[in-house]
């Protein structure tokens, strides 16, 4: 039989112990966080009928599905037409019914229709899965990763998007970093495509602005001029990219809100007064500024409104969030994003529930620690001692002690066979384990056992109460 060389599918990776440690830290980090507002853990199926997943992430996002060919004959329900015409939507649907899922969301909709019964509303819901999408791999971007999601269904109140606020806030302050979190509104930008008279070609308009970041304002402003029909169009374009430029911080305060924030709100409200989707996207904006005033003078900090910010799903209805970290010389791109979402458990036939949630990339965010070096300096061994094996006697000795260890909670391991002390030494080095514990014919008839600190190189002589205790420390 010819010899494979193992090698692992593109956008996926393995992880080492020490890597899955240190993941480990911001996934504690996270849901400590997202139990600590009160949220529930849920979990669900890896793979999804397709009937849930399609249509519910735009175009771009059901090319991106990954699709699982049915068991058996799955070339049975192909008819020959089909085939002969290479038409690749309808041969995917014959083959395929099931897929990976795609991101929590929508299963997470699913979830709730399905279980609505057994749910007291509204829900507030935490989930950490990974999630699959066939997307060109990249630095920051995998086909396999993992996300931490945080949802609050079944309430419209606008203090669920200043809870995911302080949340978003709470996760990056733990984890040393300093987030931007970036604000908008979808009925704001409804009302802004109206008055630039984008109505027709309303996704491609959200998808050139969204680019703002990325590409800059006046290669936006060129991308949409060239969507526009005739000069008065554009020459609105030009008028709100003028009132929206010099977005930023702003240390003026007025009322205790960034001054900016006022004044182009102001504006806007001037712009859109023909708009009531626009107007209603602008209080809403208000009103989560008024809360977060109300509850984190300094949230100006951390908090910018973006009426730039699009984000691609196409189930998001009121805020949208984005969090980006301003490291130099390091693009990650977004760390955390999510919003309002008032028609998804519709789709699913249960009406009236809105919802609104946001999702931590996991992956994204370890990079950056590790490029940082901010990770805390910990061992990533699951044991704090390791007990010598030097013969026979000392085994049973050895194992009598470490039951004692164990039983009080201490994370323990036993060389499993008598070895050279500098190779077991070297084994304790290498995993990290902070502490040696040793047992030879001298410790035995004293009952007592020598610690060694593996940092410092320090020996103590101790009795298994005094070992218990230094252990704990």
């Amino acid at each position: 039989m010819p010899k494979i060389k193992p090698s692992i599918p593109k956008g996926t990776r393995d992880f080492s112990p020490q890597t899955v440690a240190k993941r480990n830290y911001i996934l504690q980090v996270i849901r400590g966080t997202f139990e600590r507002y009160g949220f529930m853990p849920i979990e669900t199926p890896a793979i999804e009928k397709l009937s849930t997943l399609t249509g519910k992430y735009g175009d771009e996002g059901d090319q991106l599905l990954f699709k699982i060919l049915n068991s058996g004959d799955f070339l049975a329900k192909v008819k020959d037409d089909q085939w002969s015409a290479r038409n690749s939507p309808e041969v995917a649907g014959a083959i395929s019914e099931k897929g990976l899922r795609y991101d929590l969301t929508v299963p997470f909709a699913r979830y709730v229709v399905m279980h609505r019964n057994d749910i007291a509303f509204p829900f507030r819901r935490y989930q950490i899965q990974p999630v699959w999408r066939a997307d060109k791999p990249q630095k920051g971007r995998y086909r396999e990763f993992y996300q931490c999601d945080a949802d609050i269904i079944g309430s419209d109140s606008l203090l669920n998007e200043v809870e995911l606020v302080g949340i978003m806030r709470d996760v990056f302050y733990q984890l040393s970093l300093h987030p931007s979190i970036h604000l908008n509104n979808r009925k704001l930008l409804q009302g802004i495509t109206e008055f630039l008279g984008f109505e027709k070609s309303y996704n491609a308009f959200l998808t050139i602005l969204d680019k703002t970041d990325k590409i800059g304002t006046e290669a936006v402003c060129t991308q949409l001029k060239d969507l526009a029909q005739d000069d008065a169009q554009k020459d609105k374009i030009d008028q709100f990219f003028k009132m929206i430029g010099g977005f930023g911080s702003d240390s003026a305060l007025i009322n205790g809100k960034p001054g900016m924030l006022i004044r182009k709100l102001s504006q806007l409200k001037s712009m859109l007064k023909d708009s009531p989707q626009g107007q209603e996207g602008i209080r809403e904006i208000e009103t989560i500024y008024d809360h977060l005033n109300l509850i984190d003078p300094e949230f100006r900090m951390y908090m910018y409104f973006d009426p730039t910010l699009a984000r691609g799903l196409t189930y998001y209805t009121g805020s949208i969030f984005e969090v980006k970290l301003d490291l130099p010389g390091i693009n990650i791109g977004s760390v955390c994003g999510g919003g309002r979402y008032d028609d998804l458990t519709g789709i699913f036939g249960l009406e009236g529930m809105s919802g609104v949630g946001i999702s931590f990339g996991l992956d994204r965010i370890f990079d950056v620690l590790d490029e940082m070096n901010l990770f805390l300096d910990t061992s990533v061994s699951s044991s704090k001692a390791l007990f010598v094996n030097f013969d026979e006697d000392s085994e049973k000795y050895a194992l009598l002690g470490l039951q004692q260890v164990r039983q009080a909670g201490i994370n323990a391991e036993i060389y499993p066979s008598a070895q050279k002390l500098n190779k077991q030494m070297k084994y304790a080095d290498t995993k990290g384990i902070p502490f040696v514990v040793m047992a030879g014919s001298e410790e035995i008839k004293a009952n007592k056992f020598t610690l060694k600190h593996m940092k410092t190189g320090e020996q103590q002589q101790l009795s298994l109460g005094e070992l218990l205790k230094e252990l704990r420390k």
